[in-house]
């Protein structure tokens, strides 16, 4: 697994009321359902970014007004078959 760093000023941790570890989690989150809304990535794959289980990650995606059924008819057999 790669590991990617990235610099966070402090201002935003204080702003966003997170520790530096919840930070990253936020991020790989976010990062995970922007990339899974963008149909970069499979909810699976998605899911293993943000380092949650898939039903996890798919139940989270309204906190994010994301629509878990936005699918075209090819997406949700890839989806299936990856169930």
């Amino acid at each position: 697994m790669k590991e990617i760093t990235i610099k966070i000023p402090d201002d935003s941790l204080i702003a966003l009321k997170l520790s530096t570890e919840e930070a990253g989690d936020t991020l790989r989150m976010i990062a995970a359902v922007k990339l899974y809304e963008l149909g970069k990535l499979s909810s699976g794959a998605a899911a293993h970014l943000a380092g949650i289980p898939r039903v996890v990650f798919l139940s989270r995606l309204s906190d994010y007004n994301v629509d878990v059924l936005n699918l075209t008819e090819e997406d949700l057999n890839r989806e299936t078959r990856l169930a």
